[in-house]
């Protein structure tokens, strides 16, 4: 314990001989377990093993379990430190079983812990994170909190390496107090690194300062060279992200030489690809090459692929700067094959989406780097490439969730797995309970709500984790192979006809573009970066949805004509009046195609909205639609039409609960709630939501088109989350809920759709369909309809797009889903309805076509011209 290993080496030598000279076998076990121990803290991994070799027969003799569990993971830490990952894997699991059997938690966590470290050396980042979650709870348990800090350090690494910013603060934020309690200091100059880390990641790199300040003097008074090598690197990282880059140089080779002393090879790596970073800046880009090789082979060496991703991409910035494209070209190829790989290695849908956000700057570099190859050699190919390297770069785990979604992962899942899904779900749903209880309150406690919230995501974590696990035992998942997206020959052929249009956009930093493909020929056009199109985007929003400035025209036609001007005008030659699916990004997400205009052509004295002349569908990406018709184009469909939930009953001084409704209340809440809108903010403050009477008109005038004997009307206490999720709905073609929506910028898992929040009795009930509900909905529908506030929305992921409600249900099995961009008026929205339906009904058209006829119309009448009132409904996913 003193660090003296060579006196306690004497001590054991001499104790050895007398155990066995009195036949005490668990005492000699004990010893050679001992003398193994110090060899292995010495360097001498050999002579560890044959001591520990010796004690593990000993111990399995005399039947000391807790001992043979020791030895064995002794064993497996030896073989972990020698590289033999599997080795040490093999010992863990035979330690595991024993320390469980003799009530040794802490052993038992301690075992999670080192099979999460050979994860994490064998960059299988996601099955680290699984073994290190399910380490914590049980050092929590035995109060061991060295170790529980250690814990929650390791997760929040993970978070940092995959992008989760936030996730990680959490992590990090908790880890810090329980290592300055057990005064481990070296871990503490480790979690303010991360902390300053994770501010600089969000942009405040003051703040990640003050941390790494904190950070250097701590390193240095307790002798952490690491832990001062890799803080003196951030430091750098600050200087450089200001731009003092000679400063940023000084802390670098101060870094450089402690990684070679303490033969830290990683750490060593990522200064050198600092400095390259500085001389490619300085332009000395022959400089920067020759950093960047010594750290393509260090990273190499340690086999992290993400830092060997990283350097050639590095190169390839270089080598464009040079205008050596052609090599640019190769290097960044070879990046983003590393990129492919890794993603692939990622089973949760969450993480991975994370993954692939953070290392789009590699498909927009490799983007841009093909559309200037395809100005100098414009019948080369490369804006083919560039139009298919976009469509690799978007919506990937969409892709994938839909193609799993044909497969049932959960047959050949162990009851326990199952059991643990359904013991979440229910926790899930009481939590919900919970806080509607707290919020329904006069004056709602927020600190307990805080806390709530705290436990509600916590569970959400636990749930998604859980069913990574099920992905990862079912051999259904094993079998399925990874969607591949599409090329332009398949777009052509598989999603496109002669009337149709594909307007694909990616924007970039310092150029933006767009591809326009029909079923015989692609075009290309380079359009403003990204900054210009996102201000002519914000105002085009803010014209059509702000209070003041809707009900302006002129101020709406010139926002829309801006905008139109930037991202349709260089193709507005090509739309002649055909159907156009749009594949946005970024910004474009937000916008409603339908609503912009070009410049007046001969013969118009007023720009007309893009809807007068197109037929225009949203689409995540062309795979996406592809795969949909794959799932579901050929299922027959439902025997029954329409299942409209409508006019839930949001609060307990509704008067549903004291009587039945009639016509004279419906009327006085129509009157009451003229210019109310479907949205309910994340806040508190509209709580109980507002009753939207015109719902309940818009459910009967729609119920009225279809045959009684093949539609249902749910309204009332049973538009509930209860009978939305009974299974029943997939006996439906046409699923149509009407009531308030819930978006969640922050967490997509937390939007939803309000049902019933009380039964008729009074009591209050969980109405809240969250994401995770909609994953687990089994829908046959042709069409889903979300009649409610911003049910297009979500949170907008770099590379993924929207993640929200609409994917839920393509998962869920709609083959379209019509959802709304902003918060909708609620008779507005009431009319829009009906409108829509007469047209799929009575006048047979397809629902993309009918939503159209329907907007038109709206906009020709007075009361409904400006675009707030029909613009917000967007179809996404089949057209047909």
């Amino acid at each position: 314990d003193l660090g003296e290993k060579q006196k306690a080496l004497e001590y054991y030598s001499q104790s050895l001989p007398l155990f066995r000279a009195v036949g005490d076998r668990g005492g000699e076990a004990v010893t050679l377990n001992n003398i193994g121990a110090v060899y292995s803290d010495l360097g001498e991994k050999q002579k560890a093993l044959e001591y520990y070799s010796q004690s593990l027969p000993l111990s399995r003799a005399v039947g000391d379990r807790s001992r043979e569990a020791l030895t064995l993971t002794n064993l497996g830490n030896v073989y972990s430190d020698l590289g033999e990952k599997q080795k040490a894997l093999e010992y863990y699991s035979q330690s595991l079983p024993l320390f469980r059997a003799v009530g040794d938690r802490n052993g038992e966590a301690i075992i999670f812990n080192n099979i999460g470290e050979v994860y994490s050396a064998l960059r299988e980042t996601e099955k680290a994170l699984e073994y290190y979650s399910q380490a914590l709870p049980l050092f929590r348990a035995v109060g061991n909190r060295r170790k529980e800090a250690y814990t929650l350090a390791k997760i929040g690494g993970f978070y940092l390496e995959l992008g989760e910013t936030e996730k990680a603060l959490e992590y990090f934020s908790q880890s810090l107090p329980l290592r300055r309690a057990v005064s481990d200091r070296t871990g503490e100059v480790s979690t303010l690194n991360n902390i300053g880390l994770v501010y600089s990641a969000l942009g405040e790199t003051e703040k990640a300062l003050e941390y790494y300040s904190q950070s250097l003097p701590l390193s240095r008074a307790v002798g952490d060279r690491i832990g001062e090598a890799y803080t003196l690197t951030n430091i750098g990282g600050f200087y450089l992200e200001l731009g003092e880059t000679e400063k940023a140089l000084e802390y670098y080779s101060q870094a450089l030489p402690l990684f070679r002393a303490v033969g830290d090879r990683w750490g060593e790596a990522s200064t050198l690809n600092n400095i390259g970073v500085i001389y490619s800046g300085l332009g000395e880009k022959q400089k920067a090459l020759e950093y960047y090789s010594q750290t393509l082979s260090l990273f190499r060496a340690v086999g992290d692929g993400s830092g060997e991703a990283s350097t050639f991409y590095s190169i390839a910035s270089v080598k464009r700067d040079q205008n050596n494209l052609s090599e640019a070209l190769t290097d960044i190829e070879f990046s983003l094959k590393i990129i492919e790989s890794l993603r692939t290695k990622i089973v949760s849908p969450e993480l991975r989406t994370s993954y692939f956000a953070k290392v789009q700057r590699y498909y927009e570099f490799y983007i841009d780097l093909l559309m200037q190859l395809h100005k100098t050699n414009p019948k080369s190919g490369y804006d083919r490439k560039a139009l298919e390297a976009s469509e690799r770069s978007r919506a990937r785990s969409l892709l994938e969730l839909l193609q799993e979604s044909n497969a049932n992962i959960r047959e050949g899942i162990s009851p326990d797995l199952l059991q643990q899904e359904k013991s979440l779900q229910q926790q899930l749903d009481a939590i919900e309970k919970q806080r509607i209880g707290t919020i329904s309150t006069p004056n709602p406690n927020q600190t307990k709500i805080a806390e709530i919230d705290k436990q509600r995501l916590a569970l959400l974590e636990q749930y998604q984790q859980l069913q990574t696990k099920i992905r990862t035992a079912s051999p259904r998942y094993a079998a399925l192979t990874q969607p591949q997206p599409l090329t332009l020959p398949e777009i052509q052929k598989q999603i496109l006809d002669e009337n149709t249009i594909l307007l694909q956009y990616s924007l970039g930093s310092s150029r933006s573009y767009l591809w326009v493909v029909t079923s015989t020929g692609l075009t290309s056009y380079e359009l403003p970066k990204q900054v210009d199109i996102e201000t002519a985007a914000k105002n085009f929003i803010e014209a059509i949805t702000s209070p003041v400035q809707r009900n302006i025209p002129q101020q709406v036609a010139q926002a829309s004509a801006n905008l139109g001007q930037v991202i349709l005008q260089p193709a507005a030659a090509q739309l002649g009046n055909k159907r156009l699916l749009i594949v946005p990004d970024g910004v474009l997400h937000y916008i409603p195609f339908t609503a912009l205009t070009l410049p007046q052509t001969a013969g118009q004295s007023t720009n007309v909205p893009l809807i007068a002349e197109h037929e225009i569908i949203t689409l995540p990406s062309a795979s996406t639609l592809a795969i949909l018709r794959q799932n579901y184009g050929e299922r027959k469909p439902p025997n029954r039409t329409l299942a409209i939930l409508a006019d839930p009953v949001f609060s307990p001084e509704d008067e549903r609960i004291k009587g039945k409704v009639t016509q004279a209340t419906i009327e006085k809440l129509e009157t009451n709630n003229l210019g109310l809108n479907r949205s309910l903010r994340a806040s508190n403050r509209q709580w109980p939501p507002e009753r939207l009477a015109f719902t309940r008109q818009e459910a009967q005038t729609i119920s009225s088109l279809f045959p009684s004997a093949s539609s249902r009307q749910i309204f009332d206490f049973d538009a509930s989350r209860t009978i939305a999720t009974d299974g029943n709905l997939a006996n439906y073609q046409i699923v149509h809920f009407a009531t308030h929506g819930l978006a969640n910028s922050k967490n997509p898992e937390l939007s939803g759709i309000v049902m019933s929040m009380v039964d008729d009795k009074g009591n209050l009930v969980n109405g809240f369909l969250r994401l995770t509900d909609i994953f687990n909905l089994k829908l046959a529908a042709n069409l889903v309809v979300l009649s409610a506030c911003q049910s297009g929305m979500g949170q907008n992921v770099k590379g993924e797009g929207m993640v929200g409600l609409t994917r839920g249900f393509m998962y869920a099995g709609a083959q379209r889903v019509a959802v709304s961009l902003w918060s909708v008026d609620d008779e507005g929205t009431a009319v829009l309805m009906q409108k829509f339906y007469q047209k799929m009904l009575q006048q047979k058209l397809a629902p993309a076509a009918a939503l159209r006829a329907a907007q038109m119309e709206m906009m020709q009448q007075e009361k409904w011209q400006s675009p707030y009132y029909w613009a917000a409904f967007t179809l996404q996913g089949e057209w047909k």
